[in-house]
């Protein structure tokens, strides 16, 4: 099996819990979306890949009967148990997937694909799917032009590192038309609504790289974002703060 990276394999081992309470949902338009443009059904075949602690595995569970969810981290798929004892997951990765050729009609990855956007990954996804299969590839994106919302930006890319990110747009590059149609884009707004601890402090402290931290580097960090919540004019004394996303959700089309 390959490797997962070490900042997913580090941070998301040490930081499931809080992931699950940090990390954004989705806006209710999301659903229609799988639905409409997806075409998941009731009786579609749907992998969730790099399916996390099941946050995005959630919206899919109305819709389908027939689910599957990936989940290389072995705390993060505790964590999915945990919440979705009934919905299977299954230890892979995105180049090794545990699948039948052709099993799969949709497979959805939600904010995973950068982490694995390579050709091999791209191919096995390719295998899973049945002809006429769709992928579909999600993001909650911060919306940066909320001055406190770049400020949280500005903090923690220092310690970005190698890890891969989606605001690099390397993940398109494996779409050259051999095995998929060009990502089609729709996109939502979003507010992710809650405490500072929440919407910020857990968030933030659960995002892969900053979680991987050493304890003094991730204590910079931790006292970096407190001083933004307890200075800035639109959070300070603050008890809900309503954080800025943009959805995007791409389609893509599995070529014959």
């Amino acid at each position: 099996m390959t490797v997962v990276h070490k900042a997913a394999q580090v941070g998301f081992s040490t930081q499931a819990g809080t992931y699950t309470q940090g990390r954004p949902d989705y806006p209710n338009e999301i659903s229609s979306w799988l639905r409409d443009t997806l075409g998941i059904t009731s009786t579609s075949t749907v992998v969730d890949l790099g399916a996390g602690t099941g946050k995005f595995t959630r919206l899919l569970k109305p819709l389908s009967e027939r689910l599957i969810a990936i989940e290389p981290v072995d705390a993060m798929r505790q964590e999915f148990s945990t919440h979705l004892p009934d919905t299977t997951i299954l230890p892979g990765t995105a180049q090794s997937m545990p699948l039948a050729d052709g099993e799969a009609d949709v497979l959805v990855c939600a904010q995973a694909f950068h982490w694995f956007a390579h050709e091999a990954a791209l191919s096995e996804i390719h295998r899973v799917l049945k002809p006429g299969g769709r992928l579909g590839l999600i993001w909650n994106v911060r919306d940066e032009s909320v001055d406190w919302v770049a400020e949280i930006t500005r903090i923690i890319t220092p310690y970005e590192g190698d890890t891969p990110r989606f605001h690099t747009g390397d993940w398109r590059r494996p779409f050259n038309g051999a095995s998929f149609s060009q990502p089609e884009m729709t996109c939502f707004p979003y507010t992710h609504t809650g405490s500072a601890e929440t919407v910020i402090m857990n968030r933030f402290l659960s995002v892969s790289f900053i979680a991987a931290l050493p304890p003094a580097d991730k204590a910079i960090v931790t006292d970096q974002l407190r001083e933004l919540i307890s200075t800035h004019p639109a959070l300070r004394g603050q008890e809900t703060i309503a954080f800025p996303y943009q959805t995007q959700a791409y389609l893509c089309r599995r070529l014959d």
